[in-house]
């Protein structure tokens, strides 16, 4: 049966002279998505504060990561104001469109 979660990870190469690239070179995120209800349920991300990383996470967690993100990125575009938030985004469409083809692996694999 497995777990009732799983794990999605993604990265976007952060921006030059910034802490993030120094230290990580990439901005990335790691999400766990309820299975039936596909909200995320927990989050965790590359930032070096934990103030970026608490805020970050409010922001996403609860999210339906089935729906359309448009809305979500225009939260981030709005209220994340930082150098790495355009590798967020990415990192993000990253993140959602691999977890619309699991989806749809799954989908395949239920109808067999």
């Amino acid at each position: 049966m497995g777990q009732p979660t799983l794990l999605i990870t993604a990265y976007a190469k952060a921006p030059q002279n910034t802490s993030m690239y120094e230290n990580y070179k990439y901005a990335g995120m790691v999400l766990e998505i309820h299975k039936e209800s596909h909200i995320i349920i927990n989050a965790e991300f590359t930032f070096l504060t934990t103030l970026a990383q608490d805020f970050f996470k409010r922001m996403i967690v609860g999210f339906d990561f089935s729906k359309d993100i448009e809305s979500l990125i225009e939260n981030i575009k709005t209220d994340f104001l930082a150098p790495s938030q355009q590798s967020v985004i990415v990192a993000l469409k990253i993140a959602h469109q691999r977890y619309k083809d699991s989806l749809e692996e799954r989908n395949k694999n239920s109808r067999r």
